[in-house]
């Protein structure tokens, strides 16, 4: 069998894995091909340039085999880098999450984005932001949000945010008002757990409570939909017809969890029975800090945030669909990434997806 193998006169770029890694190549690999000879080892014939020649298959061929792989895990961090939205549970989702630098999750299908980061330019075209918290990395966006679609001739947007940071953002819009001299037109609604908004006639919102270093809360974004009473299910339609124009109430209103997005949290959420829609949302959006043994869960518990592990562990209580990992630490690659959700995916039937836009891989 002959193989054909590409060769380079001077050395490939550094940053790209190179088919041939390792440092001690044969000679014909940094000049023009030549015949290799040798005496008491096995050979395998190659064909290079048509110009066959000899080499030592034990360890040459191992060595491209592990070069081989090395280029299949580069091809497949750059397609999670350059992949711009993930599709879960009916949903295209997309944005960004990176630990201490900047969250947006955006969901068009609702019009809304989670959190507002540096203000992607996708999330100017949303009509609800969902604030968790008040840290910059996750609300520090939201003057250029509103400056922005202002600019563009859209129409003021509905910002969401826990009560008791309400008017400290109403201060914060004064303060861009008076420097910029500018109008900055918006809805501020002040939500709170346990609390219910429309956002149209068969889409409700309603936060939850989360753990984080300063007040948060979660959200959970649910779909509307009326089903007939039983008491109602043998009557014909004339019948229902009538006592619909009666004024009796002949259906109940079912509320099915779509979509929760936890923002920076403890995993203690999820032990908490109110909490129980978060978990059974057909997508879950939660945070993951911290991946691995060099931080302990007590270490992510005292920095308000949560550990693989002790999703892991609280993994029964999930029923959810699909789960979308965010918030990873930045030191981590998306091989490391990777890696740890494969854990996570052994222990849950859901989907599990980490959102790793913005993270870098090992290769590059």
């Amino acid at each position: 069998m002959q193989i054909s193998i590409p060769l380079f006169s001077s050395p490939p770029n550094p940053k790209i894995p190179s088919l041939f890694p390792f440092q001690h190549l044969p000679s014909i690999f940094h000049g023009k091909p030549t015949t290799l000879t040798t005496r008491n080892f096995h050979f395998l014939p190659l064909k290079i340039k048509n110009k066959p020649f000899i080499v030592k298959a034990s360890s040459f061929l191992s060595e491209i085999g592990r070069a081989i792989e090395e280029e299949e895990d580069y091809r497949k961090a750059r397609a999670a880098v350059i992949r711009k939205g993930i599709d879960l549970g009916g949903y295209a989702i997309e944005g960004l999450s990176i630990g201490g630098q900047e969250t947006c999750i955006i969901i068009p299908e609702f019009k809304c984005a989670f959190d507002i980061g540096r203000c992607p330019t996708r999330a100017i075209h949303q009509n609800f932001v969902f604030i968790t918290h008040a840290h910059l990395d996750h609300i520090g966006g939201l003057p250029m949000y509103v400056a922005s679609r202002g600019l563009y001739s859209l129409k003021p947007p509905t910002i969401f945010v826990p009560p008791c940071i309400k008017e400290d953002v109403e201060k914060l819009f004064d303060i861009h008002r008076a420097m910029g001299q500018v109008e900055l037109n918006f809805d501020l609604v002040a939500l709170d757990v346990g609390e219910t908004y429309e956002l149209r006639n068969d889409v409700v919102v309603r936060p939850f409570r989360t753990q984080h270093v300063i007040p948060s809360q979660g959200y959970v974004i649910y779909s509307v939909r009326k089903k007939l009473k039983k008491q109602y299910i043998h009557l014909k339609g004339k019948q229902i017809e009538k006592l619909k124009k009666s004024g009796v109430e002949i259906t109940d209103i079912i509320l099915s969890p779509e979509v929760a997005f936890t923002g920076d949290t403890t995993a203690e959420y999820m032990l908490d029975p109110r909490n129980a829609d978060a978990l059974r949302a057909k997508v879950l959006i939660t945070e993951a800090t911290f991946l691995d043994e060099d931080f302990t869960t007590e270490h992510a518990r005292q920095r308000g945030h949560t550990h693989l592990f002790e999703i892991i562990e609280n993994a029964k209580w999930i029923r959810s669909k699909a789960i979308l990992l965010t918030h990873f630490s930045s030191r981590y690659s998306i091989e490391d990434i990777r890696e740890a959700v494969l854990k996570l995916q052994s222990r849950v039937s859901a989907k599990v997806v980490p959102l790793t836009e913005g993270f870098k891989s090992m290769y590059s």
